[in-house]
């Protein structure tokens, strides 16, 4: 509804400003009988105190607007000035009409004007600005419709809130408070009215008549990064709407009970003024009016002419050259600045925005500032990650060693103090798609990122085989673990920590200072080991739709602490004791279960398996037993009684986000096939799948889209932990597919025919030669 009241907007801008314009003229112009309302008198002591206090609120006023405007100038473009002022002007103007209609008197609104400016929020109006310069210059109305469809939402139930809550000044009974209050309200809602109808005209307008200055204005912002910020919070949104309920009931039982109260603004005493007197009250000039005058011509000044630019409205190289000075943004590349002055402004910025890549390559050589923390001085990222890309190049001495790897286009403010430091790019990686898969009556398509051909081919073909009656899944376990090591005196006072800890009469204080560290962690169970004057505890929870290990990791110390309150003595040597175990291949992991526990069948009809698999049900039978249950018992094997689970494993984590490394204890799988009747069944155990659909690389956009094409992007607000659980069902259901088809590529002695003709090898060989 807002995007499409956007476009309405967007695309007929004369229309509305024509509309709004005749609107406020209209509402200025109408004759209130010449009544207005008459000011409360007052002692002469209290006067000067309220001069006092008025100044004092009109330059609070003037330096929060002078703050936020310098913020705004540091956002990266000029252009962005534009709705700022336009904010500002636009909420005074129609401010002044709006009350003026309601027989507001001018002199107050003069003294309110200045709290007008303490409420006028520039956000959105930037934000909307930054919406409709992304992308495509070519669709800028598109864009301004898309960026009201995000803002609307959250805007309106922000202005009822605001309007509900300021309004109950008007209910104070203080004639001062009263009339501010008064006006506010009614600012309020004309601001929010001109955001949406006028400004995103206005802001039309302006982008087509000025076509060619999309090209000259630098853009550090993404619109989908933009959408992303501005997504807002359920929990915050529920209490915005509970708290418009109830101040509504405020409302409307002040009102309704005393009628009389409900103008707390008119009194019974009018002052009938004429026009001319109405303009000079508006225009009187006063001691304190001269110093908020003073403070705005000076601050004005500042901004205008002392203020150090940080922005670029065109590309450096079309800019004129002009006198080099020290501090000079716009340096001379001939000239340049000696490292000194490279330094200087390094310290006195903390960061290096302003200095060109030799600059900062300089910085770097010289040891001031890390090549590793980079991103932290330079908004730019992937301005960044070029300048780390040649400085390793020379210190290498093979500057072109990093040819072959792309940097450019990726989005690393996702990955900047989330996934990988010292970037010098990112490795693509093929991906390829399986399905359908029909899992638990739904048809599910499953990314697979690989290097391996023949792999998403083989797997689709199992998908094929168990396409008519499809695979049954079930989660029966969820708990990620954290196994902390600590250490006692000796063993007794070891034992007596390990019977209290394990005496359930104490688990729930356990579970009371685990579970306070996160909405989402919550302990179910606690494992002991002793192993000399040492103990190694192993905490296990359900951490929602994460993989979770950041917040057991937080619930273990916490819980630790709990019990060095009833042990004083006992020392933790580490948060980490490997009894977790993570990214290990262990028993307790095969046995007690890591994560997400999860069972998949499957039978597959005697025909399929001849027609499909081209092989027999016996010797799929017999080969299963042979490889996967005696091979790998005669290995030694813990947890690998597969054909290849890990394969499968690893391409679906790459694709989703998920951290490879922990292939090593979620491949743990034990495939069983047995006769039903003629037909073939098959299953997968995986009692340790250790995945997230939020945090860590889920959030990258590529990764982001492969959960959205399972459908589990994200966190499941109604039901957590449901995403995560349904990622895991589904790898463990491509894996019995993947097991399937191998089983019977090897069953068939097609297995080598397969990877040469998928592989290539063929090729590599005649290339090698």
């Amino acid at each position: 509804m807002y995007r499409l009241h956007g476009e309405f907007c967007a695309n007929h801008p004369w229309e509305v400003i024509v509309a709004t314009l005749t609107l406020g003229t209209c509402l200025f112009t109408i004759d209130t009988k010449g009544y207005l309302l008459s000011r409360t008198r007052s002692e002469p002591g209290d006067v000067n105190i309220d001069i006092v206090v008025m100044t004092l609120v009109r330059c609070v006023a003037i330096l929060y607007s002078y703050y936020k405007f310098r913020n705004l100038k540091k956002q990266g473009s000029l252009f962005l000035i534009f709705p700022g002022i336009f904010t500002v002007v636009s909420s005074f103007i129609c401010s002044t009409s709006a009350i003026s209609c309601f027989g507001g008197d001018v002199s107050d609104v003069k003294d309110a004007l200045f709290c007008f400016l303490l409420l006028i929020d520039l956000s959105k109006a930037i934000k909307l600005a930054q919406f409709a310069l992304s992308g495509d210059r070519e669709q800028v109305k598109a864009n301004i419709a898309r960026g009201l469809g995000v803002l609307g939402p959250s805007l309106t139930l922000d202005t009822i809130v605001e309007t509900l809550l300021i309004s109950v000044g008007t209910l104070s009974g203080i004639r001062r408070l009263e009339l501010l209050c008064y006006y506010a309200t009614v600012s309020v809602i004309v601001n929010y009215v001109m955001f949406m109808s006028f400004y995103p005209a206005c802001l039309s307008l302006v982008l087509e008549l000025y076509d060619n200055l999309g090209s000259k204005i630098k853009i550090p912002w993404d619109f989908n990064k933009i959408s992303e910020d501005e997504k807002p919070n359920p929990v915050v949104q529920r209490v915005k709407i509970i708290m418009s309920a109830g101040l509504a009931i405020v409302h409307l039982q002040n009102r309704w009970t005393d009628k009389e109260e409900n103008y707390p603004l008119i009194n019974e005493e009018y002052i009938e003024i004429k026009e001319s007197q109405y303009l000079i009250s508006f225009f009187k000039i006063s001691a304190d009016q001269i110093v908020v005058f003073i403070l705005l011509v000076a601050l004005t000044v500042k901004f205008m002419f002392f203020e150090e630019e940080d922005f670029v409205t065109e590309p450096p190289k079309e800019r004129p050259k002009k006198k080099i000075e020290k501090f000079d943004v716009e340096n001379d590349k001939k000239e340049g600045r000696s490292k000194e002055e490279c330094l200087d402004i390094f310290k006195r910025d903390n960061s290096v925005d302003i200095l060109r890549d030799e600059e900062i390559e300089g910085l770097i050589e010289g040891g001031a500032v890390s090549c590793y923390t980079l991103e932290k001085f330079v908004e730019d990222k992937e301005r960044a990650v070029k300048i780390r890309r040649v400085i390793l190049g020379k210190k290498l001495k093979k500057m072109g060693v990093f040819r072959n790897v792309p940097f450019e286009h990726f989005d690393y403010d996702k990955v900047f103090g989330a996934c990988c430091e010292n970037v010098v790019g990112y490795v693509p990686i093929p991906l390829g798609v399986v399905g359908p898969l029909f899992l638990d009556g739904e048809m599910v398509h499953v990314p697979m990122a690989t290097t391996e051909g023949c792999l998403v081919a083989s797997t689709n073909r199992g998908c094929r085989a168990v396409l008519s009656r499809g695979v049954t899944s079930r989660l029966v376990d969820d708990g990620m673990t954290r196994g902390p090591v600590v250490r006692f005196q000796n063993i007794d006072k070891a034992a007596a920590a390990l019977k209290w800890i394990n005496d359930v009469n104490n688990f729930d204080k356990i579970k009371k200072s685990f579970d306070s560290t996160s909405r989402f962690a919550k302990l179910t169970k606690v494992q002991v080991k002793i192993a000399g004057r040492l103990l190694y505890i192993r905490f296990v929870a359900t951490t929602g739709d994460a993989m979770g290990m950041n917040m057991v990791s937080k619930g273990t110390e916490a819980a630790l602490n709990r019990v060095q309150q009833v042990f004083p003595d006992m020392e933790i040597l580490s948060l980490s004791g490997n009894y977790c175990a993570d990214k290990k291949p262990t028993a307790v992991n095969w046995i007690e279960g890591r994560g997400k526990y999860v069972v998949c069948e499957a039978i597959v009809s005697k025909e399929d398996v001849s027609r499909v698999l081209k092989t027999t049900v016996p010797a799929l039978i017999d080969l299963n037993i042979s490889k996967n249950l005696i091979g790998s018992a005669v290995a030694g094997s813990i947890g690998g009684f597969n054909a290849h689970a890990a394969n499968i494993v690893t391409a679906v984590y790459i694709a989703t986000g998920q951290d490879p490394a922990q292939v090593v204890t979620s491949s743990n799988c034990i495939t069983l096939m047995e006769a039903s009747g003629e037909d073939l069944y098959i299953s997968c155990t995986m009692p340790s799948i250790e995945v997230g659909t939020v945090g860590g690389g889920t959030q990258l956009s590529a990764q982001s889209s492969c959960l959205e094409l399972l459908g589990v992007q994200g966190s499941n607000r109604a039901f957590p932990g449901h995403n995560a659980g349904q990622l895991a069902r589904v790898i463990c259901a491509t894996v019995l597919t993947g097991e399937l088809s191998l089983m019977s590529a090897l069953a068939s002695g097609h297995l080598v025919r397969s990877h040469l003709k998928h592989n290539r090898s063929a090729q590599c060989l005649s290339q090698s030669s």
